[in-house]
């Protein structure tokens, strides 16, 4: 009996709802190279439901108190809130994903998040330009000379993208899970890109 591998997404108080729209749509009851299905659930500091910057009122399956032991993914979603105080809560889920080798992804504010709680500084990254990466994460991002100008950089369990580059997250999350061949994720990747029409 096969179990299903669940991928949580975090999200803070106006999160950027169109950044995680392609990966969970693109891995929700998908099957795996490995034949096991990918489950997309939802964590919130609390229960109550949660407003994107769209408007979009999201009910989390998870809080920071309930969130299971074993999952496959934690994809941090951007959004206005990862500067808070609030967002401290989520360092020690991050620390515990990182120890246990499961991959994180965080893209636009959340790579931010990422590089001021010292998550980015001996890997390979990326984010919404350097400049605003240093300026936003201060002195505890050290990691300047990991930085790389790409629109998202996968280096072993982490995935980083900046704020535009949510189908290049989605394209390097599916790559690093292994949820489709490669062929079929770059050509899902193109047709969202390039669209019917090319102009």
């Amino acid at each position: 009996m096969t179990m299903n591998k669940e991928i949580i997404c975090i999200l803070l108080p106006k999160y950027a709802d169109w950044e995680g729209a392609f990966i969970a749509s693109s891995l929700n009851n998908t099957t795996g190279l490995d034949g096991e299905m990918f489950q997309v659930k939802t964590m919130a500091l609390t229960k109550d439901p949660v407003e994107s910057i769209g408007g979009f009122k999201t009910i989390p399956d998870y809080d920071i108190n309930t969130l299971p032991d074993k999952y496959e993914a934690l994809l941090l979603i951007g959004g206005m809130s990862w500067f808070t105080e609030e967002a401290k809560l989520i360092v020690p889920i991050v620390e515990n994903a990182i120890k246990n080798k499961i991959l994180v992804a965080g893209i636009c504010n959340a790579s931010v998040f990422l590089g001021k709680y010292g998550f980015l500084n001996e890997v390979k990254h990326t984010s919404n330009t350097l400049e605003y990466l240093m300026k936003s994460a201060g002195e505890s991002y050290t990691g300047k000379a990991n930085y790389i100008n790409k629109q998202a950089v996968c280096d072993g369990n982490m995935i980083t993208a900046n704020g535009t580059a949510y189908l290049e997250f989605s394209k390097e999350i599916s790559i690093r899970l292994k949820a489709k061949t490669v062929k079929q994720i770059e050509k899902e990747y193109t047709f969202n890109k390039l669209g019917l029409y090319q102009e």
